[in-house]
């Protein structure tokens, strides 16, 4: 058993995916090749937005697109404590300061309700995480947002591919970046992202801003980064993009199965009726988390932690200087939160095996 497939997916594309390599390998354009510019506007269309622009990561992402909103030293930025460390190491790398706000408990995404209590007049973006495959309340967030005029930045890494209210996630907020890792919903064989935007101006700012900088060869009106994603990515998640739709209906299939195995031992994945969910990871909440990990681990059921440490409590952060009980419900959840293997093709005979492992777990 195997937490995440990816071997199985080729079956359906694995023709599809030669093809388009070899294509790739025929023209030679490996930097921002044709198939670069095909995918921006399948991904645009598909979430909705005016512009899309493929980049070399989900971490790159985040960073063009606070780049391109010109944060740097002295400002700040607010996000969730409990989300990978990408989300606010590019904070940092620009000098500017990561302000948390803790999360809402059940959903696990940043709490709209202590939003306001963290801005400040140094405040010139919000950056909520779209966790675990939800996105985060951004009627809430855009609301207190557009009340002082700061951008929003949806980090929806784990979360490409879900709506909310009839929207898709990178299109709920100013900008919206993703990842295209290959654990993520919509993933590669490599490292890929891609940032999302409705504003002409931002647009063009992020595509400079990937190319060092330049608006022309040799021309360089910013500073940039190197941030392009390579041509043979965008061929294979050409591929993918295919049959996305589907395994999106598939996901929430494995998802439905689990509740119904599961809902009564552990806490599973709530979703708010306004939502539906990618369900990147799925990830239960559990009292005796460790000795769950332990027994299941002994029953040959591969699991994960995302994530054990919240971000205020990393050596790297320490500087910001948040005692260890500011942000309750982020801590609690990093020591009760567990995931269990999920991905498309998640037979039902190997769900029942984990919910009988979990049973023997809770029975012990």
């Amino acid at each position: 058993m195997q937490f995440i497939d990816l071997k199985t997916q080729q079956t359906p594309i694995r023709e599809d995916i030669e093809q388009r390599i070899k294509a790739v390998l025929d023209h030679g354009q490996y930097i921002m090749g044709p198939e670069v510019t095909e995918l921006e506007q399948r991904l645009a269309q598909y979430v909705g937005a005016r512009h899309c622009l493929g980049v070399s990561s989900g971490t790159d992402a985040l960073l063009i697109a606070m780049m391109a909103l010109g944060i740097g030293p002295g400002d700040e930025v607010v996000t969730s404590p409990f989300t990978f460390i990408s989300t606010v190491e590019t904070i940092a790398l620009l000098g500017a300061r990561p302000v948390f706000v803790d999360i809402e408990p059940r959903t696990y995404n940043l709490d709209p309700t202590l939003l306001e209590a963290a801005l400040t007049d140094k405040t010139r973006a919000i950056m909520p995480v779209s966790l675990y495959g939800q996105c985060a309340d951004f009627l809430a967030i855009n609301a207190i947002a557009a009340q002082r005029g700061i951008p929003v930045i949806e980090d929806g890494a784990q979360s490409f591919g879900a709506t909310q209210r009839g929207e898709r996630s990178c299109h709920l907020s100013t900008i919206g970046c993703t990842s295209f890792f290959p654990s993520k919903p919509l993933g590669g064989y490599g490292d890929g992202g891609a940032c999302f935007t409705d504003d002409d101006e931002l647009a063009k700012r992020m595509q400079q801003i990937r190319v060092h900088g330049q608006d022309r060869r040799y021309n360089h009106p910013l500073i940039g980064v190197n941030g392009r994603l390579d041509t043979l990515q965008a061929a294979i998640l050409l591929a993918k993009l295919d049959i996305f739709p589907d395994e999106v209906e598939r996901r929430a299939a494995v998802a439905e199965r689990y509740r119904k195995l599961l809902g009564d031992m552990v806490v599973v994945p709530f979703v708010e009726d306004y939502n539906t969910s990618v369900y990147a990871q799925y990830t239960i909440r559990v009292e005796q988390r460790d000795e769950m990990l332990a027994a299941l681990a002994a029953q040959g059921v591969p699991t994960a932690v995302h994530y054990p440490v919240p971000l205020h409590r990393q050596p790297a952060f320490a500087s910001l200087g948040y005692p260890h009980a500011s942000f309750p419900h982020a801590e609690e959840a990093a020591r009760q939160v567990m995931s269990l293997p999920m991905h498309p093709y998640l037979k039902e005979a190997d769900q029942v095996q984990i919910a009988e492992a979990v049973k023997v777990a809770v029975n012990g």
